[in-house]
């Protein structure tokens, strides 16, 4: 199947694609390369997954909210590129989670998103390069934000 057609075959629960909430745009093409801008745990009714993994959600939570993040990220680049087969693999990643000071397994939080990618174009494809790091806070208390860039054929 193609990358297209296994998102849709996973039957997520996709959110709307919604309008930025700031002066930017969603995905930036340069050349053959796409700059996702963050995304965050948008689910279905537009509401987003909060709250401090270490304080309000626990590890598997915070891996769901790092999942659904990466189903915003490709409902939107879906939504722009009209096809998820435009993406040729995925160059980057920078994974940032709501985290208490004492919270040590970031990592562990986004790899709910790199799985979804890995799934979804291939392990080859869809694992690249990684940053996942914790913060203080996130717009909205959001759990997860993270961001991409995508090499496209």
């Amino acid at each position: 199947m193609t990358p297209d057609q296994t998102f849709l075959a996973l039957n997520l629960p996709q959110p709307p694609v919604t309008k930025p909430g700031g002066i930017f745009k969603p995905l930036v093409v340069v050349g053959n390369l796409a700059y996702v801008s963050g995304h965050g745990p948008q689910l279905p009714d537009g509401s987003m997954i909060s709250g401090r993994v270490g304080q309000d959600l626990d590890l598997e939570a915070g891996r769901a909210a790092a999942r659904q993040t990466g189903v915003a990220i490709l409902t939107t680049v879906r939504a722009q590129l009209g096809s998820l087969d435009r993406v040729k693999r995925v160059i980057k990643s920078l994974g940032m989670v709501n985290s208490t000071a004492d919270f040590k397994d970031h990592p562990k939080v986004i790899n709910g998103y790199s799985e979804l990618l890995a799934e979804v174009f291939g392990p080859d494809h869809g694992v690249g390069a990684r940053s996942a790091v914790g913060m203080g806070s996130l717009p909205g208390n959001i759990a997860v934000e993270i961001e991409v860039i995508l090499e496209l054929h």
